[in-house]
């Protein structure tokens, strides 16, 4: 075991652009991080050193980290394909998505039925823009809205004072079952709570996502499996169903989740520690705002030191991203692209640029390799390359 702690820190949607298939997903020249620079002043000395605007060709300085992009070899570019793909699971077909039609009359006829809450709403929508749109009538109908986005998901928005959160989380239950059948069987339900009047709706850190197992074992498995640590922060929980985790942390933004990181650096554990800092996609991805997304990455481009001066010795940090969400780009989907592989440790000697990874899963494979555990089908190691 050369580290004893690996912290695996996943930067939700910051993509770097040059995926080689874009063009199949209507992404040609989606470049989340290329274009908020080229868009906004964004200053990330920190990141910067790591290697990062390197990787885009905004910088050629000499680097205290190894640093490489990583491409996806799964089918897709949402949130639980990137994720198992990092932990070793390949998606060759994609969940089901409802995004043009909406749930089919018998899905919802049924979770009306059992949730006894009529539907509103079965579109494909933005949450913060249906809850606009929709919030008045369901604080005076008590319906429940119901809406999809481009990714496999069915989430459910209601207000804290119409419907309180038990009785939501309870509603999302149901549509997990619902949604176990094949033909309806979504990645996620999301409870999506809010609060505030009409006109000044805002959605609470109360969401709570309902995903399904993994398909096969995945590298947090094997970790657990031998009796090592796996503390997630943030929704990756969720994201795995729990599977795999030994701890979990959750957190209310961004903010909050590198502060969680931080104070989990200064415990003594063995293993691995994995955090997703999800408000780049959700506040500022999807809603198209790069002035807002660049200021999160300068944020966090803040506490890079903080974070580093907390590493041990023998502790390893690895900071990446689950795909693409161009804040520039048409539309509100998130984006094919490569994703930023930035490496840390003390013991470094010869920090570089290392060859494109030719999957996510080369980051769960080399996590695997460190602690001498099963590997997963898919991915390659490089713990021999940091010297």
């Amino acid at each position: 075991m050369k580290y004893k702690r690996i912290f695996l820190i996943i930067l939700d949607s910051l993509g770097i652009g040059g995926a080689l298939d874009a063009e199949q997903y209507g992404d040609k020249d989606a470049n989340t991080l290329g274009n908020i620079i080229d868009t906004t002043n964004i200053s990330i000395p920190n990141l910067e050193k790591m290697g990062l605007l390197n990787l885009i060709d905004k910088s050629n300085i000499k680097t205290n980290s190894y640093y490489a992009r990583a491409i996806e070899l799964s089918n897709g570019k949402d949130t639980l394909t990137g994720h198992l793909e990092l932990m070793g699971i390949r998606t060759e077909t994609p969940a089901v998505t409802f995004t043009e039609t909406g749930f089919p009359n018998e899905l919802i006829s049924e979770l009306e039925k059992l949730s006894n809450r009529l539907v509103i709403g079965n579109i494909s929508a933005s949450g913060t823009e249906i809850i606009k749109d929709l919030g008045e009538e369901h604080i005076k109908t008590g319906s429940i809205i119901v809406y999809t986005s481009a990714d496999s998901v069915l989430q459910i928005a209601a207000h804290e004072e119409v419907i309180p959160l038990e009785e939501l989380y309870k509603i999302c239950e149901i549509a997990r079952q619902l949604t176990l059948k094949d033909e309806w069987k979504v990645g996620r339900i999301i409870a999506r709570p809010f609060v505030g009047q009409n006109g000044d709706f805002m959605r609470t850190s109360n969401r709570k996502d309902y995903a399904l197992n993994p398909p096969e074992k995945t590298v947090l498995d094997n970790l657990k499996d031998n009796n090592y640590d796996v503390i997630s922060i943030g929704k990756i929980n969720d994201i795995f169903n729990g599977c795999g985790i030994t701890k979990s942390i959750s957190t209310t933004d961004n903010l909050d989740g590198i502060n969680k990181i931080i104070d989990t650096l200064k415990t003594d554990f063995k293993g691995l520690c994995f955090a997703n800092l999800n408000d780049f996609d959700s506040k500022y991805g999807h809603r198209r705002n790069p002035q807002g997304y660049a200021n999160l990455i300068e944020e966090f481009d803040n506490y890079i030191p903080k974070i580093l001066n907390n590493l041990n010795d023998n502790d390893l940090l690895i900071i990446t991203a689950d795909h693409g969400n161009d804040p520039t780009f048409k539309g509100s989907d998130h984006t094919r692209e490569n994703v930023p592989v930035l490496i840390y440790s003390k013991k470094l000697k010869e920090p570089k640029k290392l060859d494109d990874l030719k999957t996510f899963a080369d980051i769960g494979s080399t996590i695997a390799d460190n602690f001498k555990v099963t590997k997963t089908n898919i991915g390659t190691s490089f713990k021999d390359k940091l010297i």
